[in-house]
C-alpha cells in the first residue's frame, strides 16, 4: 500500500508547531474512541451521535453480503444500468468510488429539468435507482424518486422491482413496501463522513466496485490513525489543513489520481469547517489552474497523486499526498476533525445549511417573480446598478476583499452545459483570487454551509435560466424548473439578507448556449 504525506514551507512549519500539542492532547486516540468531548462543551451534544464513522467496518462486514447478493440477482435479470439519487455526501462518494474501479453509475444529483429529462428517459428497461437520502425527506430525492417511478409506471415497469433505497433507520423513507430493498445506515454518522458506510456502499457495489477491497484499504490504517504519536498522518494533514493565514486549500489530482476526489473533499471540508465566521475554503482545481501558477499568500496548494514525485519543492508552501482510495477516505476525515478541534468549532453541524431550504419552500409555497436590474442578449441581471454583463462582473469583482474568493454557483445541467466550468479559470485569472465552482443544487448540501457560516470574503456569481422544457414532479404543486428557481433565488436571498450582507450577482440566462458564450468571453 503506497502512503505518503509531505508538507513544506509554511505548512511544514505549522504542522512542526502544532504536532505535539494534538499527540499531548491524544487527539489521534480520543477520535478513534469516539471521545465527544474533544472539540468542547458547545459541540458535544452534536459529536456524540456523530462518530461512528471512525470504525464502519463492523457494520459495512454485514452489509456488503447483502449487497453483492442483490447485484447477483440484478445482474442475472439484465438490470445493469444504476441511477443514484442522492445529494451531497450521498452523491459525491460513490461518484468517486465508481470511477476509481471504472465501473459505471449514473449520477442524478440535480433538480434541473435539462439534465434530468434525458437520464429518466434512457433505457428504462435495465434501470435499477438507488434513492439515497439520510433523513428520507430530502426534497430533491424525494421528486426524483417520484419522477422515476412515474416513468416505470408508464413504461409498464413495476417501480418495486426497481427501487433500492438508503437511509437511516426510522425515516419516512424506511419502509419496504413497494421496493425492491432498503438498506439502512449508520445513524450515527453525517452524510459528509458516510463513504464507508451504506450510502457509499450500496450505489458502488450495485454498480459493480469492488467494496470489499475498498473497506479493506481502509482498516489497514484503522490502527494508525488513532495513535498519539508522529505516525499519524491524520494529525499531520489536520495541523497543515489549519495553517495560519492559508485558509484557501486548493486541491489539484496530478495526472489520474483519484478522479473526483477533489469534489468529495470539497465537500468535507467546506461542510465541516465553515461556521462561526471561521473555516478552510476548499478550492478544487487542476495542475495549471492561476491559483496554483501563482499562489496567493492565503493559498494552501494540496496535490494528490497517485504516487509521490521523488522531490519535492521544501521552499514552496504546500502538501503532497498520496494513498489508495478506502485510505485517503479515512485520512480526511479524521485530519478534517482534527482540523475542526485547532479551529475550535464543531465538524459535525451545518448550522446554516436549513436557512436556504426553508427560503425555497417558502418560494415554493408563493412564488415571486422579480423584473432584472438589466437585460443584456441573452442574460438577465439581477443584483447589479450595471447595464452589460461585462461591467456587471466587473461590479462584483471589485467588491472582493483582499482576502477573498469568488464563487460561481451553476444551477445547470453539469454534463450539458459542462462548458460552463471553463469559467473558473478564466475568472481566476481576471482576478488573482481563489475561484470556487459549484453546480447547483447539490453544492447546497455541502460548500453552502461555508459560504453562509464562515469568514464573510466571498462574492458570488449565481448563474440560473429559463426552462423552456420542464419537467413535472408527479404529486406535486410545482415542478422542477419551478423548484431549481426557489431553490436559486431562496439561496440568493440568505447570502443577501442583513445576517449575512454577501454580494451576489444573479445572471439568468434566455438562452443557455448564448449566454454561456457570453459569460465566458466577459470573464475574459
Amino acid at each position: 500500500m503506497e502512503l505518503g504525506l509531505v508538507t513544506s514551507g509554511d505548512a511544514l512549519k505549522s504542522v512542526d508547531q502544532l504536532l505535539p500539542a494534538l499527540i499531548e492532547a491524544r487527539i489521534g486516540s480520543r477520535i478513534a474512541a469516539q471521545d465527544p468531548t474533544v472539540w468542547g462543551p458547545h459541540a458535544q451534544a452534536e459529536s456524540a451521535i456523530r462518530l461512528g464513522w471512525v470504525n464502519p467496518f463492523d457494520a459495512a462486514e454485514k452489509l456488503i453480503p447483502a449487497i453483492l447478493a442483490l447485484r447477483e440477482e440484478l445482474v442475472a435479470e439484465g438490470l445493469t444500468r444504476i441511477v443514484l439519487c442522492g445529494m451531497g455526501g450521498s452523491s459525491l462518494a460513490p461518484e468517486v468510488i465508481t470511477a476509481h474501479d471504472e465501473v459505471d453509475l449514473v449520477i442524478c444529483d440535480t433538480t434541473d429539468p435539462a439534465m434530468l429529462r434525458p437520464l429518466i428517459e434512457t433505457d428504462l428497461e435495465h434501470t435499477v435507482v438507488v434513492v439515497a437520502s439520510k433523513s428520507g425527506s430530502t426534497v430533491e430525492t424525494d421528486s426524483q424518486r417520484r419522477a422515476f417511478s412515474a416513468a416505470f409506471t408508464a413504461a409498464g415497469i413495476d417501480p418495486a422491482t426497481r427501487l433500492v433505497l438508503v437511509t437511516d433507520p426510522g425515516s419516512p423513507m424506511d419502509n419496504p413496501e413497494g421496493v425492491r430493498a432498503v438498506f439502512n445506515a449508520d445513524p450515527n454518522v453525517g452524510g459528509r463522513y458516510s463513504a464507508l458506510t451504506a450510502f457509499g456502499l450500496v450505489p458502488s457495489g450495485l454498480a459493480g466496485a469492488d467494496i470489499e477491497a475498498l473497506v479493506e484499504e481502509a482498516g489497514l490504517l484503522h490502527d494508525v490513525l488513532s495513535q498519539d504519536d508522529e505516525d499519524n498522518l491524520a494529525l499531520h494533514l489536520g495541523a497543515a489543513m489549519a495553517t495560519k493565514g492559508r485558509d484557501k486549500l486548493v486541491i489539484a489530482g496530478v495526472g489520474e489520481a483519484l478522479p473526483g476526489f477533489g469534489d468529495w473533499a470539497e465537500q468535507l471540508i467546506a461542510e465541516s469547517t465553515g461556521k462561526d465566521s471561521k473555516g478552510v475554503l476548499p478550492v478544487v482545481a487542476h495542475v495549471g489552474a492561476p491559483e496554483l501558477v501563482s499562489p496567493a499568500a492565503d493559498v494552501l496548494p494540496l496535490y494528490v497523486y497517485d504516487q509521490l514525485p521523488e522531490e519535492i519543492d521544501e521552499e514552496a508552501t504546500a502538501v503532497h499526498f498520496s494513498a489508495p482510495l478506502g485510505t485517503s477516505f479515512m485520512i480526511f476525515e479524521y485530519a478534517t476533525a482534527v482540523a475542526g478541534y485547532l479551529l475550535g468549532i464543531s465538524p459535525f453541524d451545518q448550522p446554516d445549511v436549513e436557512a436556504a431550504k426553508v427560503a425555497a419552500r417558502s418560494l415554493l409555497d408563493a412564488p415571486a417573480a422579480a423584473a432584472p436590474d438589466a437585460v443584456d442578449g441573452a442574460a438577465q441581471l439581477f443584483g447589479t446598478s450595471a447595464s452589460t454583463l461585462g461591467d456587471a462582473l466587473d461590479e462584483l469583482t471589485a467588491k472582493l476583499p483582499a482576502d477573498g474568493y469568488l464563487a460561481v454557483q451553476a444551477y445547470l445541467n453539469r454534463t450539458g452545459d459542462a462548458q460552463l466550468e471553463e469559467l473558473r479559470d478564466a475568472l481566476a485569472a481576471k482576478t488573482g483570487r481563489p475561484v470556487t465552482f459549484g453546480w447547483g443544487p447539490r453544492f447546497l448540501h455541502s460548500t453552502g454551509q461555508y459560504h453562509k457560516g464562515g469568514p464573510a470574503q466571498g462574492v458570488f456569481l449565481q448563474i440560473t435560466a429559463d426552462h423552456h422544457e420542464d419537467l413535472e414532479i408527479p404529486g406535486r404543486p410545482y415542478s422542477f424548473g419551478g423548484l431549481i428557481t426557489a431553490q436559486a433565488t431562496g439561496d440568493a436571498g440568505v447570502l443577501s439578507d442583513d445576517a449575512h450582507n454577501r454580494p451576489v450577482l444573479r445572471v439568468n440566462l434566455t438562452d443557455r448556449q448564448a449566454g454561456i458564450a457570453a459569460l465566458l468571453e466577459a470573464a475574459k
